[in-house]
C-alpha cells in the first residue's frame, strides 16, 4: 500500500516534489501559509519558471492526487510521510543558515501527529538538525511513534522535474527500518529503474548535500582562478578545461570559466557549511571554502573592471546593455545573481544600464528596482555603447553579430560567460573580450 504524502512548503523544491509525487501515483497534500500562492497552484499557475513543470503540475491536478491546504491539522490526519521542503536562507546577521522556517514547520506539525508516521526533511540544513527535530517532536507530538529521516534534494534549476523523477541518486538518513521502508515505497519506481538508493545515518545525509555543493563551488572557483592565469599568460582557459576534463578523475562539467556561481543554493550553502564547521570546532578544515567564496565574489568586480577598461577608463554616462539577469539560464531566479550584481555595480559607477532577460524581468525588477529592464533583446541593444553577456541564455548564444551590429552604437562586447564564438564576433568587427581566453 502506498503511503500518503504531505509536503510542507510550496516554493521551488516543495511544489516540484509535490507535483512529481502526484503524477507518480501518490496522494499528496501540500501545505503553505500563503493562500494566494496555493490558489494559483490549484489553478495550474506556476509561481516560477521551470521547464516542464507547468505540464507536470497540470497532470498532477488532473489526476486528482494533488491537493493544497494551509492547515497543519489536515496534514497530521492525512500523511504517512511528511516532507519538509521549506527554505533555509542565509541568516541576516551572519553566514549561518536561518532555520526559522524549519523550526516553524516542525513545531506546527508535531502537535497534530496522533499516529505512526515519518518526517523526512529535504531542505538543506546544518548537520545536527535531525537530532533537534527528533527531540522537539518527542516534546510536542501526542504520538510517541514518530520517525525522523533526512532525504536531501539535489535539484538543478532548469532540470528540477528530471532530477526529481530520475535523480542521479537517492540518499536517506535513517535510524530504523520503518523509516527506510516507507521511503523505499516512495521511491519504488526509481529503485526499480536502477537508481542508487543510499541508506546512511541522518548526520551523513545532512552532510552529503553540503559537501556536494561545496565541491561544485570549488570546481567553479578553481577554473576561474586558472582563467586569471590564462589571461596573464595568453593561454585559453576553455581549451585547458577541455584538456583536463578528459581526465575521468576531474571531468569537464562545472569547469566553465566566467562570472561565477550564484542562486539560492551554492553561495548560502557553502557559507552555512563553514559556519557549522566553526560551531563544531573544526572550522579550519573548511578554510578552502573561504577562498572559494572570495574568488567567486571577485569575479563580479573583474567584469566591471573589464567594462571600465573597454570604456576607456570612464563608465559614467556610458549606455550599457546587460544581457541576462537570472543567475543561470532556464530560470527566473535572481537570488544572489552575479548578472544583477554586475549591473548594479555598473549603475553605481554612473553608467546608463539597461537589462534584458527572457524570463527574469519580473523577479529582477522586484529585487533591483533601481535598474531599468526592457522587454526585448533589441530594446537592450539599441544605441548601446557597450554590451555585456551575463547569463548564457540560448537566445544570446544565437545572436547574429552582424545583425546585432546594426542596433548598437559601438561594437564593444564582454562575454562574461564565454558563450559566444570569439572569431565570429571579431570577424564581424566587434571588439570582443571574454574570460580567460586570449
Amino acid at each position: 500500500m502506498k503511503p500518503r504524502l504531505t509536503v510542507i512548503g510550496t516554493g521551488y523544491l516543495g511544489a516540484v516534489h509535490a507535483a512529481c509525487m502526484a503524477i507518480s501515483g501518490f496522494e499528496v497534500l501540500a501545505l503553505d501559509t500563503d493562500q494566494a500562492k496555493l490558489d494559483k497552484l490549484a489553478a495550474g499557475q506556476t509561481p516560477f519558471h521551470e521547464p516542464k513543470f507547468a505540464n507536470v503540475l497540470e497532470r498532477a491536478l488532473d489526476s486528482g492526487n494533488l491537493r493544497f491546504t494551509t492547515s497543519y491539522e489536515d496534514l497530521g490526519k492525512f500523511g504517512d510521510v511528511h516532507f519538509i521542503c521549506v527554505g533555509t536562507p542565509q541568516s541576516k546577521d551572519g553566514i549561518a543558515a536561518d532555520l526559522t522556517y524549519v523550526r516553524s514547520a516542525v513545531e506546527s506539525l508535531a502537535p497534530h501527529l496522533t499516529r505512526k508516521c515519518v518526517i523526512a526533511g529535504k531542505s538543506t540544513v546544518p548537520v545536527g538538525t535531525t537530532d533537534w527535530i527528533r527531540s522537539r517532536v518527542a516534546e510536542l507530538a501526542p504520538c510517541d511513534d514518530i520517525h525522523i529521516a533526512w532525504n536531501p534534494e539535489f535539484l538543478r534549476e532548469g532540470f528540477a522535474v528530471k532530477d526529481t523523477l530520475e535523480p542521479d541518486r537517492i540518499v536517506v538518513g535513517v535510524t530504523n527500518h520503518y523509516a527506510e521502508d516507507q521511503l523505499r515505497k516512495v521511491y519504488v519506481e526509481q529503485i526499480e529503474a536502477g537508481i542508487p538508493f543510499i541508506v546512511t545515518s541522518p548526520p551523513t545525509a545532512e552532510l552529503v548535500k553540503a559537501a556536494a555543493n561545496s565541491f561544485l563551488a570549488t570546481k567553479i572557483s578553481f577554473i576561474n582562478s586558472i582563467a586569471d592565469i590564462c589571461e596573464a599568460a595568453g593561454a585559453d582557459v576553455t581549451e585547458l578545461a577541455d584538456a583536463i576534463g578528459h581526465d575521468t578523475r576531474i571531468g569537464r562539467r562545472f569547469l566553465n570559466a566566467g562570472l561565477g556561481f550564484g542562486g539560492g543554493c551554492l553561495p548560502k550553502d557553502i557559507r552555512a557549511f563553514m559556519a557549522r564547521a566553526d560551531e563544531l570546532g573544526v572550522g579550519q578544515s573548511l578554510g578552502i571554502l573561504r577562498e572559494v567564496d572570495d574568488q567567486n565574489l571577485r569575479r563580479r568586480q573583474s567584469i566591471v573592471d573589464k567594462a571600465e577598461a573597454l570604456a576607456a577608463g570612464e563608465l559614467a554616462g556610458v549606455r550599457i546593455a546587460c544581457l541576462g539577469a537570472a543567475f543561470k539560464p532556464d530560470s527566473d531566479d535572481v537570488r544572489d545573481s552575479p548578472a544583477l550584481d554586475v549591473a548594479a555595480r555598473l549603475l553605481a559607477e554612473g553608467a546608463e544600464v539597461v537589462v534584458y532577460d527572457p524570463q527574469a524581468r519580473e523577479t529582477g525588477q522586484r529585487s533591483h528596482p533601481q535598474i531599468t529592464f526592457v522587454d526585448t533583446v533589441e530594446d537592450a541593444l539599441t544605441d548601446a555603447q557597450l554590451t555585456l553577456l551575463l547569463t548564457e541564455w540560448q537566445e544570446f548564444a544565437d545572436l547574429d553579430p552582424r545583425a546585432t551590429a546594426d542596433l548598437v552604437d559601438e561594437l564593444k562586447l564582454i562575454d562574461a560567460r564565454n558563450a559566444l564564438d570569439p572569431n565570429e564576433w571579431r570577424d564581424s568587427g566587434w571588439t570582443y573580450v571574454s574570460v580567460g581566453r586570449p
